[in-house]
């Protein structure tokens, strides 16, 4: 019996999006919903009452990272997750697969599980789906994500064929493992970019009943349009009252699309990221603070944002913060990056509410892409 729960409250008329609500032992969800990446027990920069602030609903964990350091073992100690970074919302905790994988020339994957290094230190780890769900149900997040592998792009049929096999095999071991009654797992489809492995990836992660589904495996390197080509088919593979994750996808383009083709929960590093090198999303395209044009601009990042940052500052002051190396800069272009992106998302919810989502595409792009050319 899961511990969540997912209503859907409106079906799209003219596209695959959909309007919810995911409640969870932390509190309820309303999606489709953007979460900021807490990578190691922080999203870096934010306070925990800044996400609030920013309009946050869930964050994540990243199970690699807190493995390593601090340790899952310490966390539980503290009291889990939510404790140890004072974070009273809910909280959603990826398996580690994709950091694993990332790790192309220090693992090595058989049945049972991975082999790798530490990025760290070079020492020897071993995860199998009993040990990464041992670490999710320590860390104690609302979702633990079941562990897969996602591959590379691009890769050939057969070498995929076989990931996307395992991946199944690993799911029905992470059922079994997981024992924590407080928390909800989520399985999560594979299969490449080849529609047949999405079909059966999907079909056989649906008759295990997860109570909610990660699509992942894309935004690897793929074309945005075979991503969307890909979604558009998985989505609706999907059970219609469960929720569907598409993970690692943050951009405010993939963000609109991702809706339109029936995703309920997006997470991605990317807004936080690219603040911390100076370039933030503004609903004319991104703006890159360090660059000479705004030495003398004294408007805000997005005159029509109303987050704190650009309610009291202006752009040649945050140019001038990045220019000498002031942690204050990349502080305030982080909070003003997930403020804009959530903000996107209660539009969109608006948006479906109101059956426009696709004028609202339409009138979205017709000003931030022309931006973003220049």
């Amino acid at each position: 019996m899961s511990v969540i729960t997912f209503e859907l409250l409106k079906e799209s008329k003219d596209s695959l999006a959909r309007l919810g609500k995911l409640y969870t032992p932390h509190g309820a969800v309303e999606t489709p919903i953007f979460m900021p990446v807490g990578t190691q027990a922080t999203v870096k920069a934010m306070s925990p009452e800044e996400l609030v602030e920013v309009g946050s609903q869930i964050i994540l964990g990243n199970t690699y990272h807190l493995y390593l350091r601090p340790g899952h073992e310490l966390i539980e100690r503290a009291g889990g997750l939510h404790t140890f970074m004072n974070w009273s919302g809910p909280i959603l905790t990826d398996s580690g697969g994709f950091q694993v994988f990332s790790l192309s020339d220090l693992r090595k994957i058989s049945e049972e599980g991975v082999e790798f290094r530490s990025h760290l230190d070079g020492s020897k780890h071993f995860f199998t789906p009993e040990k990464v769900m041992e670490i999710e149900m320590a860390l104690g997040a609302d979702i633990a994500m079941a562990f897969d592998e996602c591959v590379a792009y691009p890769m050939e049929y057969e070498y995929t064929r076989q990931s996307t096999a395992r991946t199944t095999r690993w799911a029905e071991r992470c059922l079994k493992a997981h024992q924590k009654k407080d928390q909800t797992l989520f399985g999560i489809v594979q299969g490449g970019i080849f529609k047949d492995l999405r079909e059966i990836s999907a079909r056989n992660l649906v008759s295990l009943n997860f109570p909610g589904y990660g699509i992942g495996g894309l935004s690897v390197g793929e074309p945005k349009s075979l991503m969307y080509e890909i979604l558009e088919m998985t989505t609706p593979l999907l059970p219609a009252h469960k929720p569907r994750y598409l993970m690692g996808v943050g951009s405010p383009d993939c963000l609109i699309e991702g809706v339109i083709r029936g995703v309920d929960m997006f997470d991605c590093v990317l807004p936080t990221r690219i603040a911390r090198n100076g370039t933030v999303f503004t609903w004319e395209g991104k703006v890159v603070i360090r660059n000479a044009r705004y030495k003398n601009d004294f408007s805000p990042l997005d005159p029509r944002c109303n987050c704190y940052t650009c309610r009291n500052y202006s752009r040649a002051y945050l140019r001038h913060l990045f220019n000498v190396g002031e942690i204050l800069g990349l502080r305030l272009t982080t909070y003003h990056n997930l403020f804009f992106l959530l903000q996107l998302m209660q539009e969109i919810r608006k948006a479906i509410a109101a059956d426009s989502l696709l004028e609202f595409r339409e009138e979205f792009f017709s000003r931030y892409l022309e931006k973003e050319k220049e």
